[in-house]
């Protein structure tokens, strides 16, 4: 293997971390950022207000793009095993 292929594999990796990562992600950000819209016109600063509903959002995302994120790793997987990488 040499240093291109290596680099060539990293890269790879770290974009599909963030393909499969970026979507749960995003979920988390708008319901932090509704949250906190919320919090802002009503005055309540509840800690745990900000955490609970980001947790669920962010499972029910994860639960829904399942299926999704578990092709993507498949497809980089069997591009591994092939040696047939971008």
């Amino acid at each position: 293997m040499t240093v291109d292929q290596a680099t060539e594999i990293i890269r790879a990796a770290l974009l599909l971390v963030l393909l499969v990562a970026g979507p749960v992600m995003m979920v988390g950000l708008l319901v932090g950022i509704v949250i906190s819209i919320v919090q802002a016109v009503t005055q309540i600063q509840e800690q745990t207000l900000t955490f609970i509903p980001k947790i669920a959002a962010m499972m029910i995302a994860l639960v829904v793009l399942l299926p999704w994120i578990g092709a993507r790793l498949v497809d980089y997987t069997r591009m591994m095993i092939e040696g047939a990488m971008p």
